[in-house]
């Protein structure tokens, strides 16, 4: 590919932009795109894949540059991670950028330290080695380094899988099921799928397989009364609802008016009608402890940091940090006490986290039933056998790591209730 000179400043103007960190990638790329309606789509996705790779090798980026420079970045991540020739931009180039990036394309990577090939902050590294050596962390590390793959979950409300991969596929867009879970459908490239006859229809929804297999701990039945208590967008209360065959009582809790607007188009195409969203001020919001003792199944999707998301997300190796870790315990704790208070007994509680770190996963889960000796731990393996789910590496817990399974990286606990 050659790459024009109007081009390469439009990415470094991205980047300008979003190397600050001072909201999120996504939301800033498109600020940038909005900013700048004269780009066309191929300019777009250009862009887009290039700021995308620049963030997820970030820290290597900025200690092989001279100045890590947006404009260094931009270069650096073009010849030496997309592969692109001197030849090839060389009309670009300015002073003595080329003679660097000769030197640069010759560099040896893996001849740099492990804190700069894993790409992670130090503080994540800390906490990571504690449970695992250095060639299984920089595994770990290089599997956050890929791009996410586009997995739609299917309602099955509206249509079965094999209906809509022959849907695709009549479409000509490559797909193929995912290997775990029995509702989801990855797509071999990501094409716009907004205007698709499948997703207006609701018959699908884009849901990364992990977060599907998330949802299938809860195992919800049709007639039950069921909490998503930290439901965002809504990807799992739709799963929810679909299974639960859009009887009984589900609602949709979260403190954010803007998520919970998000759901209302993605429930209307759903075709459900058991689902109630509620915003609620937090964990102590008269509407959550109305139902104290009353629900058959709660899930908490708890707010992390977020690092097992880090292929689609990679801006949160920056924006996250081990002080931020340390308010985010304090509210997975408050959190899930006050979900668990809204079980009742025999009920289920499903703890669920997109992180990596013991901290926000197994010392939660830990702590939780330390304090309340009414519950107790559900293998999730046994949970996931039950709907003909087997994934390797899954016991007591579900750890689901992107290396291993291709997935985003997920933690999960299923604990019960006493009767």
């Amino acid at each position: 590919m050659s790459l024009a000179r109007a081009q390469l400043d439009a990415i470094v103007q991205a980047l300008t932009a979003i190397l600050p960190a001072r909201a999120p990638a996504d939301t800033q790329l498109r600020q940038f795109f909005r900013d700048n309606k004269n780009l066309g789509h191929r300019d777009r996705g250009l862009i887009a894949d290039t700021v995308y790779a620049a963030l997820r090798r970030r820290r290597m980026l900025e200690h092989v540059t001279p100045k890590a420079t947006p404009r260094e970045i931009a270069l650096a991540t073009i010849v030496k991670l997309q592969g692109v020739g001197l030849g090839q931009i060389e009309s670009a180039l300015k002073g003595d950028e080329k003679a660097w990036l000769a030197a640069l394309k010759a560099q040896d990577l893996d001849a740099l330290p492990l804190e700069i090939r894993a790409d992670l902050p130090d503080w994540v590294i800390e906490r990571l080695r504690k449970r695992m050596d250095d060639a299984a962390l920089l595994e770990l590390a290089r599997g956050l380094q890929q791009g996410a793959p586009l997995d739609l979950r299917v309602n099955t409300l509206k249509a079965p899988r094999e209906a809509v991969l022959d849907r695709l596929a009549y479409d000509e867009i490559p797909a193929h099921a995912t290997r775990y879970s029995p509702l989801g459908v990855r797509l071999r490239d990501k094409p716009a799928l907004n205007q698709h006859p499948m997703f207006l229809d609701g018959a699908v929804e884009v849901q990364d397989e992990g977060s599907q297999i998330l949802g299938m701990l809860v195992e919800p039945k049709r007639g039950e009364m069921v909490v998503d208590f930290c439901a965002g967008a809504g990807g799992k209360t739709l799963q929810m609802g679909a299974a639960m065959n859009s009887s009984g009582r589900l609602y949709a809790f979260d403190i954010s008016d803007k998520r919970l607007a998000n759901l209302a188009p993605r429930l209307k195409r759903s075709g459900l009608s058991n689902v109630f969203p509620q915003r609620i001020s937090g964990e102590n919001d008269p509407k959550v402890k109305r139902l104290r003792g009353k629900i058959d199944r709660v899930l908490v999707d708890a707010p992390c940091t977020g690092l097992g998301t880090l292929r689609r997300n990679p801006d949160l190796k920056t924006r996250q940090s081990a002080a931020g870790l340390v308010e985010l315990n304090a509210k997975q704790r408050a959190i899930l006490a006050a979900a668990g208070a809204l079980v009742k007994p025999g009920g289920r509680l499903v703890y669920g986290t997109c992180s990596l770190l013991v901290e926000e996963n197994e010392d939660i889960v830990t702590g939780f039933l330390a304090a309340h000796p009414d519950f107790r731990i559900v293998s999730a393996a046994e949970v996931l056998a039950r709907q003909g789910v087997a994934i390797p590496g899954t016991g007591q817990y579900l750890h689901l790591y992107p290396h291993v399974h291709d997935t985003d990286g997920f933690f999960a606990a299923v604990m019960e209730r006493a009767k």
